[in-house]
């Protein structure tokens, strides 16, 4: 897969055919901190790119150990940091030691403005453990944050050399991030009410008969909710009765607990008349006017969202890029599209704070651009080219274009992930 060129006037390179363009595999969704996330962010030293490695693992630095071996620091609230006296600008390699009773955090900043350039998180007592860095010349302190005790500075570290290191980021905060779901809560909620407006016109249709009308309907209502991704997780139950994946499309025809938009596709695009479809749709219709009537009692985890930035179009590309969720419609590609508005809906509240923490926001803005056009390009009078009939070379371009997006937006889940600071 090729990289667009830097910056967001630039359009990006054409993807490599064959194996370079193949989309890549996107990690399993979970909890996603700061460390992961350096470790997206690469940045040039001395004529090289270096990524910092996640903490106690491999990566360019653990090929370019620090000179005489690990450094060993203490880890406890009263010796934070002991250990470390000072060291040359490059690759550095502590021994982490927790000499304390509890396990602990602990972070390694700038200590003039507490960006964070690794972590090791739980690191139990009389255990050690490596964190691999690379650092510019400047001031550093490492950071104790025991469990159930406030965190702990040690003392400022001198490096000597040039000021260039590896990638760093100042903490978000779970206040930081409230403001954010808030927000979206309140996009939400006017979403749940376009969305039951939509769904009403689907049941409508099928109750009276009416089925070119309710696969007229059914797309409309059903982009609806999959642009509101960022909040599924607060959904719970709602979201399997709503959306739920259900069975294989093979499948699906024996499927005994199947329900939902795709319950409904499925009926719609396969031959099943209006009366057995009735049933379907009244239960869809239900859920969506339930979750709009629940949702002003229900509140976003601040600390999701971030991750849920990214997790939208990896989703996509494990779903509706391989055809797992195409029950008959044949509009996988317009649900990328609205996964894609939903992403950037999210992005949009995010950005004040990933403008001064994430370099590569610039480049994830032109590929969001990107990719936007090229789905946009498979869809003409309202009808979407079916994945099925896409040629090799657009699957290539659109896998090239989603992978390279799923990549750039890693760095935010973990970026945003809320963090203990005191």
């Amino acid at each position: 897969m090729s990289d667009p060129d830097r910056g967001p006037a630039q359009e990006p390179a054409e993807p490599e055919e064959g194996g370079a363009a193949r989309l890549r595999t996107a990690r399993p969704a979970g909890r996603r901190r700061l460390g992961a996330a350096l470790a997206a962010i690469a940045v040039a030293v001395g004529g090289g790119i270096w990524a910092l490695g996640p903490p106690g693992g491999g990566g360019p630095a653990a090929k370019h150990p620090a000179a005489g071996g690990p450094t060993a620091v203490e880890v406890s609230t009263g010796s934070c940091g002991r250990g470390w006296s000072g060291a040359t600008a490059g690759p550095q390699v502590f021994a982490l030691r927790n000499t304390s009773s509890t396990a602990a955090e602990v972070d390694l900043t700038d200590a003039a403005t507490g960006a964070v350039y690794g972590e090791i998180e739980g690191l139990a007592p009389g255990t050690t453990r490596e964190l691999r860095v690379v650092l510019g010349g400047g001031s550093y302190a490492f950071k104790c944050l025991p469990d159930d005790a406030d965190a702990v500075t040690g003392p400022t570290v001198k490096v000597a050399g040039a000021r260039t290191g590896g990638p760093a980021a100042v903490p978000v905060t779970q206040h930081d991030l409230i403001p954010v779901a808030l927000a979206h809560q309140r996009w939400i909620t006017a979403k749940t009410v376009e969305l039951t407006d939509r769904t009403d016109e689907l049941k409508h249709a099928v109750d009276s008969g009416d089925l070119d009308a309710a696969r007229s309907a059914w797309l409309p209502a059903h982009l609806v909710y999959e642009r509101m991704g960022a909040a599924y997780d607060a959904f719970g139950d709602a979201d399997t009765a709503i959306n739920g994946s259900g069975p294989a499309p093979a499948d699906a025809a024996s499927a005994q607990d199947f329900e939902g938009f795709h319950r409904v596709e499925y009926g719609l695009w396969h031959g099943e008349s209006a009366a057995s479809l009735r049933d379907h749709a009244d239960r869809l219709d239900r859920a969506v006017h339930a979750l709009r009537d629940s949702w002003p009692q229900e509140r976003l985890d601040p600390a999701q969202l971030g991750l849920r930035a990214h997790e939208i179009l990896e989703a996509t590309a494990q779903s509706e890029l391989t055809g797992r969720t195409e029950y008959g419609s044949g509009t996988s590609l317009a649900t990328a599209r609205a996964n894609l508005d939903g992403t950037r809906e999210l992005l949009t509240l995010l950005r004040p704070l990933l403008a001064s923490r994430y370099p590569e926001l610039p480049r994830l803005d032109t590929w969001l651009d990107r990719t936007g056009r090229t789905l946009d390009g498979f869809a003409a009078d309202g009808k979407w080219t079916p994945l099925d009939r896409l040629g090799r070379q657009d699957r290539q371009r659109l896998n090239s274009d989603i992978g390279q997006t799923v990549e750039l937006l890693a760095p935010v889940a973990t970026i945003c992930d809320a963090r203990r600071t005191t």
